[in-house]
């Protein structure tokens, strides 16, 4: 029961505390695994796993409906199982996939439903101009998502990788492929609500730009963001010369008035 509480509680703290204040990469493996090996005693066991499980999740940032797993969940999960039956990273790395596996799919499933469901009611507050039952809303549904978010490890460790296996098999498929479809969806939203508040006239070739490099030239993404980072650049550099060649011709009439005062002023005192 300790060591459920414990994982359930690393689980809320880095998962949650990641998504309360911003991208700080608690949610990584190489956090998470350590935080759970000193929870449960063996910290050079957790760092060791999260060091493994980082390897496997490097490639994994789940934006939006663009996800593959949840790797804070499958770590905390992974390392206790393995820290706890003392078989290694063997254990972490066999159970950590279809953990991540479920724990996207109910972390999606408490968005849509959860979460989701009290949109309008943000609306409506911020209408009526209620700051603090915002503040107080947005708090108290955090907390209730990763509270029952971090069940699944509770349980998990609770009741045994077994169950965990068991719990998966038990969904039905329909179930998975709708949540799978929903998140699928998210990802066009996200998008959508970018470009709508930055698509500009002057900017939006780079936009095409960047489709066509990517669906037409397969080029990776690395390659793209070089590509942005130079275009960014140039444009930033342009930008800047071309203010300070204006403030030179605001501050030139000053100039000229100063000198032609200088000079008239010598032709009196001569």
């Amino acid at each position: 029961m300790l060591n459920a509480f414990l994982v359930a509680l690393a689980v809320f703290i880095c998962v949650g505390g990641a998504e309360l204040i911003g991208f700080t990469m608690l949610n990584r493996p190489i956090v998470i695994g350590p935080l759970v090996g000193l929870f449960l005693g063996d910290v050079k066991t957790g760092v060791m796993i999260g060091a493994s499980l980082e390897a496997v999740f490097m490639g994994v940032v789940n934006i939006g409906g663009a996800s593959a797993a949840e790797p804070g969940i499958a770590t905390a999960v992974g390392t206790a199982f393995a820290i706890m039956l003392g078989k290694g990273s063997e254990v972490a790395l066999t159970l950590a996939l279809p953990i991540g596996i479920l724990g996207l799919q109910i972390k999606t499933f408490l968005y849509i439903f959860l979460v989701g469901m009290f949109a309008k009611k943000f609306d409506q507050l911020a209408a009526e101009g209620k700051e603090k039952q915002i503040v107080f809303l947005h708090y108290g549904l955090w907390a209730v998502n990763w509270i029952l978010y971090s069940l699944v490890a509770f349980l998990g460790i609770l009741f045994g990788s077994d169950a965990v296996s068991t719990l998966m098999d038990a969904i039905p498929d329909v179930v998975m492929n709708g949540l799978t479809v929903c998140g699928g969806l998210l990802p066009a939203v996200g998008m959508a609500m970018l470009m709508k508040m930055l698509w500009d006239k002057k900017i939006c070739m780079f936009y095409f730009l960047g489709f066509v490099l990517s669906a037409y030239m397969n080029l990776p993404l690395i390659a793209i963001a070089v590509i942005g980072v130079i275009v960014a650049i140039s444009i930033g550099m342009n930008d800047y010369k071309i203010n300070q060649l204006s403030m030179q011709r605001v501050a030139a009439p000053a100039g000229n008035q100063s000198s032609e005062f200088d000079e008239e002023e010598e032709e009196f005192f001569s």
